[in-house]
């Protein structure tokens, strides 16, 4: 996979776009994560092998753009990852339990595809809610080490995350042949890192 099919391409305005997106996600993550005195440094735990859905083509164009730019060699290796993962994780969900596996672009606890990783993988660790149009509000505690440092406070800083996933989908209503969607409902995508890996863009 040395070449994107014409399905993989992401406009340049619509990258550029994005990134700018994800640098606005960090500064949020960063403001909460200062808040708390949080950080990932030294922690027995890794977040990678948490099972993830991802649920924009523009994401899933974007990761396929930055594994396009990996050598060729590492570019087989990541395939094979995430061939072993796909199996691992159907019979896992066959089973009725949550997948637990080490995510293919890990590598000795790195991301191969850090630039080009996706908003929930991006946002994870630090508490964060999410207010929907109904008025809901559903919140994320954060991993175990945010929930350590939370537990018994009375006001915990979150990412609020309704004005950035706003925004995500405004710019996958505009990949070409793309869902016109605004609700947070109506996204198509429900997939896993190795699923964006492994198949094309539809």
């Amino acid at each position: 996979m040395n070449q994107q099919t014409s399905a993989d391409q992401l406009p340049s305005s619509l990258a550029v776009r994005l990134v700018k997106l994800y640098r606005r996600m960090e500064a949020a993550y960063d403001i909460v994560a200062r808040q708390l005195d949080f950080s990932c440094r030294a922690c027995p735990d890794n977040c990678c092998d948490s099972y993830f859905l991802h649920h924009t083509r523009i994401e899933w164009a974007y990761l396929r753009e930055g594994l396009a730019q990996l050598p060729p060699e590492r570019q087989a290796h990541v395939m094979i990852q995430a061939r072993d993962y796909q199996q691992r994780a159907k019979t896992a969900l066959a089973a009725g339990i949550r997948p637990t596996i080490m995510c293919p672009l890990n590598e000795a606890g790195w991301c191969d595809l850090y630039q080009h990783r996706p908003m929930i993988c991006r946002l994870h660790g630090v508490p964060s809610s999410l207010r929907f149009p109904s008025g809901q509000v559903k919140k994320f505690p954060g991993c175990f080490r945010s929930q350590e440092l939370t537990a018994g406070h009375p006001a915990i800083p979150m990412v609020e995350r309704a004005s950035l996933l706003q925004e995500l989908v405004m710019l996958e209503g505009l990949m070409p042949s793309g869902s016109t969607s605004s609700g947070f409902t109506r996204l198509k995508v429900q997939k896993s890192i190795a699923e964006m890996i492994l198949e094309e863009l539809p």
